[in-house]
């Protein structure tokens, strides 16, 4: 990486201003990720992920004991 070179402390007051700004912005960046990473291991987020699947599989438990018994 090269050296920046500045040929006055205005431009290093930018540059500084700019960095300052970025930081502030990829801290609020990470802030909403880890927002969305709390809300997405939420216990009902997690156990809704789950119902579809035991919604499956007690339909398909239930098919199997009425075909059974018809059978």
């Amino acid at each position: 990486m090269a050296i920046p070179s500045f040929n006055s402390f205005e431009e290093i007051d930018q540059k500084l201003r700019i960095l300052k700004l970025q930081r502030a912005i990829d801290k609020e960046q990470l802030k909403g990720h880890l927002n969305n990473a709390k809300t997405s291991l939420y216990p009902t987020r997690l156990l809704g992920g789950f119902a579809g699947i035991t919604k499956k599989l007690i339909i398909s438990f239930v098919a199997n004991k009425i075909l059974k018994k018809l059978g």
